[in-house]
C-alpha cells in the first residue's frame, strides 16, 4: 500500500466520521425532546444529564476522529 492510498483512506475516514458527527448534532438539535423522552424512559436521566451525555459523547467522538483520522492524514501529507 503506497502513501497516496493511505492518505486517501484517512481523508475519507475523516470526511465520513465528521459527517456522522454533524448528523448526530443535527439530530440532537432538532429532536431534543424525543431523544430526552427516550433517555428518561430508558435510563431515568434528566434533561441536563442527557444533554451532558450527548455533548460529552460528541466531544469524545470528535477527539477520536482528530487523533486517529486527521493527525495521520496531516502526517502523511507532510511526508508525502
Amino acid at each position: 500500500m503506497d502513501l497516496a492510498t493511505l492518505r486517501d483512506f484517512f481523508f475519507w475516514c475523516s470526511v465520513i466520521n465528521y459527517g456522522v458527527l454533524v448528523v448526530w448534532f443535527l439530530l440532537f438539535l432538532l429532536m431534543r425532546g424525543w431523544l430526552y423522552r427516550c433517555w428518561e424512559r430508558g435510563f431515568g436521566l434528566s434533561l441536563r444529564d442527557s444533554a451532558r451525555l450527548n455533548f460529552g459523547g460528541m466531544l469524545l467522538f470528535k477527539l477520536g476522529v482528530l487523533l486517529f483520522n486527521l493527525v495521520p492524514y496531516v502526517a502523511l501529507r507532510i511526508i508525502g
